[in-house]
């Protein structure tokens, strides 16, 4: 191996902050390829490419440099997700020569470490009344801006999202509502009153600045922050992410109301693009499915 491969910072560093990786020691102009790989806490084996050219000095510099093409081999139905913060990912950044990954000759390669854990972040897993969450507070002395962050369907309880952002300067609630320890397993029937404890519960820490917090959500998440935001009081700020704008995927009930969830609008289009027909149908009828969705013909 002839080539350096360099990451800056240097060694290991937090998985929001933004790196430079630079290859030394190529020939000018050289084809190469440059791959990461990382495995996550299960074993499974992610992986990306690109490709690139050195300048007339030898120098690859990923901050300067154009891909010039590349790919994401993902796999069905699996995607990244960090669930212990207290390690971090390893990912390797292996050069090969040409543009072709894996069949080049192996040029340099180097091993850089992105934590989820910012220096001085403490983690306070809670377990107050029906609350099953984890609190992450920066470095003393608060009291922070409040976050509770929620993940969306089939998650339990993440925490890297909540972890990073308190190394920001927010003290931050990563909430489960589902499949996570004695809650319930599903999303059928939501009840906002769970929420509400959280929220009084972060309201009510002596770290955390009041009058009212803010939350974070993604899917399902964002749909509930929503709800909260409408039903319950000490809120400031919410942020969504890719959620819906109305109740979907469960009956939502708080304080003897009872929400139910809106309708499905399904769209059939033919191969060419075009609408086929449409279908609204109540949410009893739809499911999560994990089946592949089968080609529709073309209609005359």
């Amino acid at each position: 191996m002839a080539a350096t491969v360099t990451v800056e910072p240097a060694g290991r560093c937090r998985w929001d902050e933004p790196v430079r990786i630079a290859v030394r020691g190529l020939a000018p102009e050289q084809p190469v390829t440059l791959r990461a790989s990382l495995r996550d806490e299960k074993g499974a084996l992610f992986r990306a490419h690109a490709r690139y050219c050195a300048d007339a000095d030898g120098l690859l510099d990923l901050a300067r440099a154009p891909a010039l093409g590349g790919s994401f081999p993902e796999k069905p139905l699996v995607r990244l997700v960090k669930r212990d913060v207290q390690t971090p990912f390893a990912v390797e950044l292996e050069v090969f020569g040409g543009h072709e990954p894996g069949s080049g000759r192996l040029l340099g390669r180097a091993v850089h470490e992105r934590d989820f854990l910012p220096p001085g972040v403490r983690r306070e897993p809670v377990r107050a009344g029906r609350v099953r969450a984890t609190l992450f507070l920066p470095l003393e002395p608060g009291p922070f801006p409040g976050i509770v962050d929620i993940p969306g369907v089939g998650s339990g309880l993440l925490e890297y999202r909540a972890s990073l952002l308190a190394g920001k300067g927010f003290a931050v609630m990563a909430l489960a509502y589902h499949g996570y320890e004695d809650l319930p397993k599903g999303i059928e029937n939501v009840h906002l009153e769970y929420f509400e404890e959280a929220l009084n519960y972060l309201l009510g820490h002596p770290q955390v600045k009041g009058p009212g917090v803010g939350l974070l959500g993604i899917s399902k998440g964002g749909e509930l922050c929503l709800s909260m935001a409408s039903f319950l009081k000490g809120i400031t700020a919410t942020v969504v992410i890719n959620a819906s704008v109305a109740n979907m995927g469960g009956t939502l009930h708080y304080k003897g109301e009872t929400l139910v969830p809106s309708c499905f609008l399904w769209v059939r289009m033919t191969t060419t693009g075009r609408v086929n027909s449409l279908l609204m149908r109540p949410l009893s009828a739809c499911r999560y499915s994990c089946q592949p969705i089968p080609q529709l013909t073309a209609t005359p």
